[in-house]
């Protein structure tokens, strides 16, 4: 059954902001109806196939990004050489929205992506005037502190086993964000995109997922991973 389009939103209410369904966990969320029908205007819809790049680390940050289909690879590329996985993008993330005139990471589609993209400059002045926008992106900020916060916990594990765990448990978590969670937690990215993010080895990444399969706590199955046993993928993620 076609959905209804509420009395108040009947006139020029946007239509792409009404069906997307990563809305409820985006910054734009905040904003009312005109405000709504004039962020779609601002922010066209563009669509990434898989691999293509969203935008390069130090580029000068002509747009920012609301991903509202797909995942994306977020890294930088170290002094090195060497590329660092500093997170995954999922939709109702906003990447690219710092202050900064350059970006600080790259980011490419693990998965085809679509995205709202929007004009630095008049993004900016969108939301200048736009309270409640400014208080979501506040949330949003603290959330991604969390985030880091994460990692920086993964990478001082000590045991692979449990950097394992952490991953599997905050990757779930993030899913529940989009309602119930499948018995199979989805892994769009490679297993060397999982061990670059904890700082491992494709090879000790590979030999820990097996290990813990053995032992019947998770099953690796094509582009993914079922929890066998919640509890005690949980009690190795916050062993001490």
């Amino acid at each position: 059954m076609p959905q209804s389009v509420p009395s108040e939103f009947s006139s020029g209410y946007p239509r792409r902001c009404l069906h997307c369904q990563a809305r409820p966990l985006s910054i734009c969320a905040a904003l009312d109806a005109p405000e709504l029908s004039a962020w779609e205007k601002l922010g066209p819809e563009t669509h990434f196939a898989a691999k293509d790049a969203l935008f390069s680390e130090d580029e000068k940050a002509r747009h920012v990004f609301n991903l509202t289909q797909g995942v994306a690879r977020l890294y930088k590329i170290l002094p090195d050489g060497r590329r660092h996985i500093v997170g995954f993008g999922l939709p109702g993330d906003f990447l690219g929205a710092s202050v900064s005139d350059r970006y600080h990471f790259s980011a490419d589609a693990i998965t085809p992506i679509i995205a709202c993209r929007f004009p630095k400059d008049k993004f900016q002045r969108f939301i200048e005037s736009k309270p409640s926008i400014l208080r979501r992106m506040n949330e949003f900020d603290v959330r991604e502190l969390h985030l880091a916060r994460n990692q920086m916990l993964l990478l001082g594990s000590h045991s692979a086993e449990q950097r394992i765990a952490l991953f599997l448990i905050g990757w779930r978590d993030r899913l529940a964000r989009f309602g119930e969670i499948p018995e199979t937690l989805p892994l769009p990215m490679k297993r060397r995109d999982i061990a670059d993010y904890l700082g491992m080895t494709i090879e000790t990444a590979s030999r820990t997922l097996r290990r813990l399969e053995r032992k019947k706590i998770i099953l690796n199955v094509p582009k993914g991973v079922r929890l066998l046993n919640a509890a005690r993928v949980e009690d190795l993620a916050w062993a001490r």
